[in-house]
Protein backbone atom coordinates (compact mmCIF):
# COMPACT_ATOMS: atom_id res chain seq x y z
CA UNK A 1 0.00 0.00 0.00
CA UNK A 2 1.15 3.28 -1.12
CA UNK A 3 1.10 6.29 1.23
CA UNK A 4 0.14 9.69 -0.90
CA UNK A 5 0.68 13.16 1.18
CA UNK A 6 -1.48 16.04 -0.78
CA UNK A 7 -0.35 19.51 -0.90
CA UNK A 8 -2.43 21.72 -1.79
CA UNK A 9 -3.00 25.31 -2.22
CA UNK A 10 -6.73 26.20 -2.09
CA UNK A 11 -6.31 30.03 -3.20
CA UNK A 12 -4.91 28.57 -7.13
CA UNK A 13 -7.20 28.01 -9.42
CA UNK A 14 -11.12 27.83 -9.26
CA UNK A 15 -13.87 25.16 -8.33
CA UNK A 16 -13.22 22.91 -11.52
CA UNK A 17 -9.57 21.84 -9.41
CA UNK A 18 -11.32 20.96 -6.41
CA UNK A 19 -13.63 18.59 -7.89
CA UNK A 20 -10.22 17.41 -9.98
CA UNK A 21 -9.17 17.26 -6.68
CA UNK A 22 -11.88 15.10 -4.97
CA UNK A 23 -12.37 12.85 -8.21
CA UNK A 24 -8.51 12.16 -7.78
CA UNK A 25 -8.61 11.52 -4.03
CA UNK A 26 -11.79 9.03 -4.17
CA UNK A 27 -10.17 6.86 -7.18
CA UNK A 28 -6.98 6.74 -4.82
CA UNK A 29 -8.90 5.46 -1.74
CA UNK A 30 -10.77 2.97 -3.41
CA UNK A 31 -7.67 1.34 -4.92
CA UNK A 32 -6.69 1.32 -1.43
CA UNK A 33 -3.94 4.13 -0.79
CA UNK A 34 -3.68 5.95 2.20
CA UNK A 35 -4.33 9.37 1.92
CA UNK A 36 -2.98 12.80 3.56
CA UNK A 37 -3.88 16.12 2.43
CA UNK A 38 -2.76 19.63 4.11
CA UNK A 39 -3.89 23.28 2.82
CA UNK A 40 -1.55 25.65 2.41
CA UNK A 41 -2.65 29.15 4.22
CA UNK A 42 0.79 31.38 3.74
CA UNK A 43 4.12 31.51 1.97
CA UNK A 44 6.46 28.62 2.75
CA UNK A 45 3.78 26.30 3.90
CA UNK A 46 3.83 23.93 1.47
CA UNK A 47 8.28 24.01 1.23
CA UNK A 48 7.93 23.06 5.01
CA UNK A 49 5.22 20.79 4.62
CA UNK A 50 7.53 18.85 2.42
CA UNK A 51 10.43 19.15 4.10
CA UNK A 52 8.08 17.62 7.03
CA UNK A 53 7.04 14.25 4.93
CA UNK A 54 11.00 14.21 3.83
CA UNK A 55 11.58 12.97 7.78
CA UNK A 56 8.69 10.77 7.68
CA UNK A 57 7.27 7.76 5.98
CA UNK A 58 5.72 9.26 2.89
CA UNK A 59 6.05 7.66 -1.27
CA UNK A 60 4.87 10.02 -3.11
CA UNK A 61 3.80 14.10 -2.99
CA UNK A 62 0.58 15.55 -5.19
CA UNK A 63 1.30 18.99 -5.24
CA UNK A 64 -1.57 21.08 -6.28
CA UNK A 65 -1.02 24.59 -7.62
CA UNK A 66 0.68 26.89 -9.92
CA UNK A 67 4.49 27.15 -11.20
CA UNK A 68 4.85 29.11 -6.91
CA UNK A 69 3.70 26.27 -5.15
CA UNK A 70 5.20 23.50 -7.48
CA UNK A 71 8.24 25.57 -6.01
CA UNK A 72 7.96 25.90 -2.92
CA UNK A 73 7.49 21.70 -3.27
CA UNK A 74 11.02 21.35 -4.98
CA UNK A 75 13.03 23.34 -2.40
CA UNK A 76 11.64 21.49 0.54
CA UNK A 77 12.54 18.11 -1.51
CA UNK A 78 16.06 19.33 -1.69
CA UNK A 79 16.41 20.70 1.90
CA UNK A 80 14.61 17.64 3.21
CA UNK A 81 17.18 15.85 1.62
CA UNK A 82 14.87 12.93 0.43
CA UNK A 83 13.93 12.48 -3.37
CA UNK A 84 10.93 11.61 -2.92
CA UNK A 85 8.58 11.31 -6.40
CA UNK A 86 6.05 14.36 -7.02
CA UNK A 87 3.25 13.93 -9.22
CA UNK A 88 2.07 17.40 -10.42
CA UNK A 89 -1.58 18.86 -10.51
CA UNK A 90 -1.70 21.90 -12.24
CA UNK A 91 -3.90 24.14 -10.72
CA UNK A 92 -2.94 27.79 -11.04
CA UNK A 93 -3.44 30.45 -13.50
CA UNK A 94 -0.07 29.82 -15.27
CA UNK A 95 1.17 26.61 -15.12
CA UNK A 96 4.04 26.92 -17.69
CA UNK A 97 6.57 23.87 -15.71
CA UNK A 98 3.53 21.56 -15.90
CA UNK A 99 2.34 22.43 -19.32
CA UNK A 100 6.02 21.94 -20.97
CA UNK A 101 6.39 18.46 -19.51
CA UNK A 102 2.62 17.67 -20.78
CA UNK A 103 1.17 16.54 -17.49
CA UNK A 104 -2.41 14.99 -17.32
CA UNK A 105 -5.40 17.16 -15.45
CA UNK A 106 -8.11 14.55 -16.30
CA UNK A 107 -8.28 12.87 -12.93
CA UNK A 108 -8.39 9.60 -14.72
CA UNK A 109 -5.40 9.94 -16.73
CA UNK A 110 -3.93 11.30 -13.72
CA UNK A 111 -4.43 8.32 -11.62
CA UNK A 112 -3.28 6.17 -14.25
CA UNK A 113 0.19 7.99 -14.05
CA UNK A 114 0.50 7.50 -10.33
CA UNK A 115 -0.53 3.90 -10.77
CA UNK A 116 2.37 3.30 -13.77
CA UNK A 117 4.77 4.75 -11.40
CA UNK A 118 7.13 6.25 -14.24
CA UNK A 119 9.12 9.37 -13.22
CA UNK A 120 12.26 11.46 -14.80
CA UNK A 121 14.66 13.11 -12.47
CA UNK A 122 14.55 16.87 -13.97
CA UNK A 123 17.68 19.80 -13.18
CA UNK A 124 16.75 22.77 -10.50
CA UNK A 125 18.05 26.51 -11.10
CA UNK A 126 19.74 27.41 -8.02
CA UNK A 127 20.05 31.25 -6.88
CA UNK A 128 21.82 31.28 -3.81
CA UNK A 129 19.96 29.21 -1.33
CA UNK A 130 16.97 29.38 -3.25
CA UNK A 131 15.55 27.31 -6.54
CA UNK A 132 13.91 27.67 -9.07
CA UNK A 133 11.90 24.58 -11.10
CA UNK A 134 10.90 27.06 -14.39
CA UNK A 135 12.29 30.50 -14.57
CA UNK A 136 14.19 33.30 -12.92
CA UNK A 137 13.58 36.60 -14.68
CA UNK A 138 14.23 40.45 -14.58
CA UNK A 139 13.53 43.77 -16.27
CA UNK A 140 10.45 44.70 -18.66
CA UNK A 141 7.04 43.07 -17.04
CA UNK A 142 9.36 40.41 -14.83
CA UNK A 143 7.57 41.71 -11.67
CA UNK A 144 3.97 41.08 -12.99
CA UNK A 145 3.86 37.54 -11.07
CA UNK A 146 3.99 38.87 -7.76
CA UNK A 147 2.38 41.87 -8.38
CA UNK A 148 -0.96 40.42 -9.14
CA UNK A 149 -2.95 40.10 -5.89
CA UNK A 150 -4.48 36.28 -5.54
CA UNK A 151 -7.89 37.19 -5.00
CA UNK A 152 -7.72 39.08 -8.41
CA UNK A 153 -5.60 35.80 -10.14
CA UNK A 154 -8.82 33.67 -8.88
CA UNK A 155 -11.39 35.98 -10.22
CA UNK A 156 -10.01 37.17 -13.96
CA UNK A 157 -7.12 34.38 -14.34
CA UNK A 158 -4.81 34.86 -16.76
CA UNK A 159 -6.38 38.73 -18.11
CA UNK A 160 -5.20 39.57 -14.27
CA UNK A 161 -1.62 39.30 -15.71
CA UNK A 162 -2.32 40.89 -18.66
CA UNK A 163 -4.03 43.76 -17.31
CA UNK A 164 -0.82 44.26 -14.70
CA UNK A 165 1.69 44.12 -17.34
CA UNK A 166 -0.61 47.13 -19.39
CA UNK A 167 -0.45 49.21 -16.27
CA UNK A 168 3.99 48.15 -15.79
CA UNK A 169 4.09 49.32 -18.98
CA UNK A 170 2.65 52.43 -18.82
CA UNK A 171 3.92 53.67 -15.53
CA UNK A 172 7.77 52.32 -16.65
CA UNK A 173 7.79 52.58 -20.28
CA UNK A 174 10.63 50.66 -22.13
CA UNK A 175 13.05 51.76 -19.93
CA UNK A 176 16.28 49.27 -19.84
CA UNK A 177 18.59 48.23 -17.25
CA UNK A 178 22.32 47.93 -17.57
CA UNK A 179 23.96 44.64 -16.95
CA UNK A 180 26.73 43.12 -16.25
CA UNK A 181 26.79 39.50 -17.87
CA UNK A 182 29.77 37.03 -16.74
CA UNK A 183 29.30 33.22 -17.90
CA UNK A 184 31.92 30.50 -19.79
CA UNK A 185 29.36 30.98 -23.01
CA UNK A 186 28.97 34.86 -22.73
CA UNK A 187 30.44 37.51 -20.86
CA UNK A 188 29.73 41.26 -21.68
CA UNK A 189 27.90 44.55 -20.60
CA UNK A 190 24.92 44.98 -22.21
CA UNK A 191 21.21 47.22 -22.18
CA UNK A 192 18.52 44.57 -21.30
CA UNK A 193 15.01 45.11 -21.23
CA UNK A 194 14.61 41.30 -19.74
CA UNK A 195 16.36 38.35 -18.66
CA UNK A 196 15.53 35.45 -18.59
CA UNK A 197 17.19 32.54 -16.67
CA UNK A 198 15.28 29.13 -17.59
CA UNK A 199 14.83 25.77 -17.20
CA UNK A 200 11.77 24.96 -19.47
CA UNK A 201 10.60 26.40 -22.89
CA UNK A 202 7.75 27.46 -21.63
CA UNK A 203 7.60 31.05 -19.90
CA UNK A 204 4.22 33.40 -19.02
CA UNK A 205 2.08 31.13 -20.85
CA UNK A 206 4.53 31.39 -24.08
CA UNK A 207 5.34 27.73 -25.21
CA UNK A 208 8.43 28.73 -26.89
CA UNK A 209 10.87 31.79 -25.13
CA UNK A 210 13.51 29.46 -24.97
CA UNK A 211 13.00 26.87 -27.13
CA UNK A 212 16.37 25.02 -26.88
CA UNK A 213 15.76 24.03 -23.23
CA UNK A 214 15.60 20.94 -21.77
CA UNK A 215 14.76 20.57 -18.08
CA UNK A 216 17.48 17.20 -17.70
CA UNK A 217 20.21 18.58 -19.97
CA UNK A 218 22.21 19.98 -17.12
CA UNK A 219 21.94 23.50 -18.49
CA UNK A 220 20.19 27.06 -17.93
CA UNK A 221 18.87 28.49 -20.87
CA UNK A 222 19.38 32.04 -21.12
CA UNK A 223 17.71 34.90 -23.04
CA UNK A 224 17.72 38.45 -22.63
CA UNK A 225 16.41 41.04 -24.67
CA UNK A 226 18.45 44.13 -25.40
CA UNK A 227 17.27 47.97 -25.82
CA UNK A 228 15.04 48.51 -28.75
CA UNK A 229 12.38 50.46 -30.21
CA UNK A 230 8.86 49.80 -30.21
CA UNK A 231 8.93 47.98 -33.52
CA UNK A 232 11.89 45.48 -32.78
CA UNK A 233 10.01 44.83 -29.85
CA UNK A 234 6.81 44.17 -31.32
CA UNK A 235 8.83 42.04 -34.22
CA UNK A 236 10.71 39.78 -30.86
CA UNK A 237 6.88 39.49 -29.52
CA UNK A 238 5.42 38.05 -32.59
CA UNK A 239 7.93 36.03 -33.27
CA UNK A 240 7.89 34.34 -29.57
CA UNK A 241 4.88 31.86 -31.09
CA UNK A 242 7.22 30.09 -33.22
CA UNK A 243 10.73 30.24 -31.05
CA UNK A 244 12.11 32.59 -33.88
CA UNK A 245 12.96 35.18 -31.73
CA UNK A 246 16.20 33.78 -30.52
CA UNK A 247 17.12 34.70 -34.16
CA UNK A 248 16.35 38.41 -34.01
CA UNK A 249 20.00 40.97 -33.40
CA UNK A 250 18.55 42.34 -30.13
CA UNK A 251 18.23 39.15 -28.97
CA UNK A 252 21.17 37.09 -26.98
CA UNK A 253 20.29 33.15 -26.55
CA UNK A 254 22.69 30.89 -24.70
CA UNK A 255 22.93 27.38 -22.54
CA UNK A 256 25.21 27.78 -19.26
CA UNK A 257 25.96 25.69 -16.15
CA UNK A 258 27.05 29.13 -14.46
CA UNK A 259 25.73 32.73 -14.99
CA UNK A 260 26.44 36.06 -13.31
CA UNK A 261 24.23 38.85 -13.65
CA UNK A 262 25.00 42.32 -11.90
CA UNK A 263 23.79 46.00 -12.20
CA UNK A 264 24.28 49.43 -10.47
CA UNK A 265 20.49 49.52 -10.54
CA UNK A 266 18.53 48.21 -8.05
CA UNK A 267 16.78 45.35 -10.44
CA UNK A 268 14.65 42.53 -8.48
CA UNK A 269 14.43 38.86 -9.72
CA UNK A 270 10.77 37.28 -10.03
CA UNK A 271 11.38 33.59 -9.07
CA UNK A 272 8.83 31.23 -10.47
CA UNK A 273 6.24 33.88 -10.32
CA UNK A 274 7.59 35.04 -6.76
CA UNK A 275 9.64 38.06 -5.64
CA UNK A 276 13.54 36.77 -5.25
CA UNK A 277 15.32 39.15 -4.00
CA UNK A 278 17.68 41.91 -6.07
CA UNK A 279 20.54 41.33 -8.50
CA UNK A 280 23.80 40.93 -8.15
CA UNK A 281 23.31 37.00 -8.48
CA UNK A 282 24.94 33.84 -9.72
CA UNK A 283 22.20 31.82 -11.37
CA UNK A 284 23.87 27.61 -11.20
CA UNK A 285 22.10 24.37 -12.48
CA UNK A 286 21.35 21.81 -9.88
CA UNK A 287 21.58 18.37 -12.35
CA UNK A 288 18.45 16.03 -11.78
CA UNK A 289 17.79 17.44 -8.39
CA UNK A 290 13.62 16.69 -8.54
CA UNK A 291 12.17 13.45 -9.11
CA UNK A 292 9.04 14.15 -11.23
CA UNK A 293 5.84 11.63 -11.85
CA UNK A 294 5.37 11.20 -15.51
CA UNK A 295 2.59 9.86 -17.97
CA UNK A 296 5.63 7.80 -20.07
Amino acid sequence: MKKIKIIENPSSGRQSVDKRLDRIVKLLLDQGYTINKFLTKKKDDAMNETIKTCKEDWDLIIVSGGDGTVNEVAKGIVYGKKKIPVAVLSSGTVNDFANHMKLPKNPNDFVKMINKGYYMDVDLGKINDNYFVNVAAGGLLSNVGYQVLPETKLVLGRLAYYLEGVKEITREGFDSIRLDIKSDEFTGTEDILLFLISNSSSVGGFKNIAPKANVSDGYLDAVLIKKSGLPDIANIIVSIFTGDHINHPNVIYFKSKSIEISSTEDVPIDIDGEYGGKLPTKFEIKNKAFRLLTPE
